[in-house]
């Protein structure tokens, strides 16, 4: 695999429908990827990071989707970016590792010198040339993304400890159960093609230990092949841990926001996070309005040029309205975000919460919560197609697709 010093190509981890389940209703008809965060879909996001790298051939997404889900978006995302974007579909799950290693001819195709690999679910400013020109200062294999966290937040994810002079990565431990570091892996990595040879290591070490249990036990092979699949590596467990301490691998840590969107509450909030960011990277994507000709915004807040809303309205702060939105008079929208198609009717208002697509809340009706981003009722939820009949009240709450309210809720899942 020689490479051509200089060409960049972007990797993005999608998964499938058989993950994301923590974030329904909203991913029953929509791919958890194109949920819009911001008004623009969750995987647009790491893509326009991506657009920013420097001498950037190409972008795969990688998950096990059907790729008819993907057409439109891929074909509209590269011509708007004039970067060649391709959805490559896994047979089955192949792990982090072992997805990029089963389409390395594909990625390799351009000979480039560097390969970033990124989660779809991440949500941060993705300082992927700042990684780039460390990486190539450090001189190993891989740089992974890093943060620090509170030490009771931090077991829920990859801890690792750094060398705090070199940034060489030391140790590294998937989701331990004591505290290793307050430093956590975020799901961002920059490599050079030698990562193949050590994923093609793991696999061939692997085969190798099942050989010898086949010589000793032909139920010790069937155990080893029904715990690992063939051809199924996992990036943290099977890479990031054996190379930890070898000089191989290096850190770069970010001093921004940084979140794993698992669920809509993570959700709102990370749509809040990028909506604060589109002030520095794109302010042309954020409304404005004093309530004289167009509806009083308050904060940052995106507003689909084909939606409506009326002069007095008030919206904000972080708030994303979606195509063919229709909000009526004196609406108060905090903190939310209405998908395609929804109507919200005279006086009603919506905080805290996510309204599904096709919905309607109607006239003097509250679709509210606390706002509390990690509780499992923290966020009221309207899934497609609800309807709120006027002077319903709805707190913390939600709400399956296709169900009609006319009484109020509270704290409650409605099946």
């Amino acid at each position: 695999m020689e490479s051509s010093e200089g060409k960049v190509v972007a990797v993005i981890m999608m998964g499938g429908p058989t993950k994301g389940t923590r974030f329904r209703p909203l991913s029953f008809n929509t791919p958890k990827p194109l949920f819009p965060l911001a008004g623009q879909p969750m995987v647009h996001h790491p893509i326009s990071a991506c657009k920013r790298i420097p001498n950037l051939a190409q972008i795969f997404l990688i998950g096990f989707y059907e790729e008819r889900e993907f057409t439109l978006y891929v074909s509209s995302i590269s011509n708007e970016l004039k970067v060649p974007v391709r959805y490559l579909k896994e047979d089955k799950p192949h792990g982090s590792a072992g997805g990029l290693y089963y389409f390395r001819d594909l990625i390799m195709e351009d000979s480039p010198s560097h390969i970033f690999l990124l989660n779809c679910d991440v949500c941060c400013t993705f300082p992927l040339s700042n990684m780039l020109e460390a990486h190539k200062r450090y001189g190993g294999i891989g740089t992974l993304l890093v943060i620090k966290v509170s030490a009771e937040s931090a077991n829920q994810f990859g801890e690792l400890v750094a060398d705090p002079i070199t940034n060489e990565l030391l140790h590294y431990t998937e989701k331990p159960e004591t505290f290793v570091s307050d430093l956590i892996n975020c799901g961002v990595y920059v490599f050079t093609p030698e990562i193949f040879n050590a994923i093609q290591d793991v696999s061939s070490h692997r085969d190798d230990r099942a050989n010898l249990r086949r010589v000793s036990s032909f139920e010790a092979l069937q155990l080893a092949t029904r715990n690992t699949p063939s051809g199924f590596v996992r990036l943290d467990q099977d890479i990031l841990s054996p190379l930890a301490g070898k000089k191989q691998l290096y850190t770069y840590e970010t001093m921004e926001f940084w979140e794993q969107i698992k669920t809509p509450g993570i959700s709102l909030k990370c749509s809040a996070l990028y909506l604060a960011q589109f002030r520095f990277t794109s302010p042309h994507l954020l409304a404005g309005g004093d309530g004289t000709k167009s509806a009083t915004i308050i904060g940052d807040v995106f507003v689909h040029p084909s939606a409506k809303v009326h002069p007095t309205a008030k919206i904000g702060p972080n708030v994303s309205i979606s195509a063919n939105v229709r909000i009526a008079a004196g609406v108060r929208l905090i903190s939310c975000i209405i998908l395609d198609d929804v109507e919200i009717k005279e006086n009603a208002v919506v905080m805290h919460a996510i309204v599904g697509w096709k919905s309607s809340v109607g006239r003097w009706s509250r679709v509210q919560a606390e706002g509390d981003y990690n509780a499992k009722l923290g966020i009221t939820i309207l899934g497609e197609a609800v309807t709120v009949e006027d002077e319903v009240v709805v707190i913390n709450s939600i709400v399956l697709p296709n169900k009609t309210l006319n009484e109020s809720v509270q704290e409650e899942i409605i099946l």
